[in-house]
């Protein structure tokens, strides 16, 4: 029992230093996306827990004593347990499945295109090129390496990149994107 508390113990002092922006969301998009992180940690808890609950069961039931050296039957096969660890897990699967598949349908561009007030948009060029972003703003200001975003306004980014793939992301708006570097060629 002093090993678990010392082992837990640890891992709180390494994850104490820790600064997650993932889970400060401050857009619709990352706050639908932390619910997935929590939700999906807390399924992975639930198993864990439950393991660890039946493994110190049996480790207590079926520890050698002294002066009891009875050999335990042997069961060949238990046809209900089978089923209920094979459906368990596909069960779990399933619930961390719908939210999945619910919030990034919901996030798909497709999606995002057909709602809202498009009068109330924030149209921003974003161009990767090798080691630097640029930000083109709608009111022709240009930045590079630092994006300024209004607040209580929906955000439209256009990714676009000069040289080779890139990846955007910022943790606390949303999920990661990729651009691509498209050649044009002639026939």
């Amino acid at each position: 029992m002093k090993q678990i508390i010392y082992l837990f113990s640890l891992m709180g002092v390494f994850l104490s230093g820790c600064h997650i922006r993932v889970l400060n969301p401050k857009s619709d998009t990352a706050e639908a996306q932390s619910f997935l992180i929590y939700f999906s940690f807390g399924i992975m808890i639930l198993v864990l827990l439950t393991v660890f609950f039946l493994l110190s069961r049996f480790v207590r039931k079926y520890r050698n004593r002294t002066g009891n050296h009875q050999a335990l039957k042997h069961e060949k096969g238990n046809k209900k347990l089978e089923i209920v660890w094979t459906i368990i897990p596909v069960l779990l699967l399933a619930i961390l499945a719908i939210p999945t598949v619910i919030v990034t349908y919901n996030q798909s561009p497709n999606q995002a295109d057909q709602s809202g007030d498009r009068r109330e948009e924030v149209h921003i060029n974003v161009t990767a090129e090798q080691y630097q972003w640029t930000f083109i703003y709608e009111n022709g200001k240009t930045t590079s390496g630092e994006l300024y975003l209004p607040s209580d306004k929906t955000i439209v980014l256009h990714l676009r990149s000069k040289d080779v793939i890139h990846s955007f992301w910022v943790p606390s708006i949303g999920g990661e994107r990729w651009m691509f570097y498209h050649i044009k060629r002639t026939p």
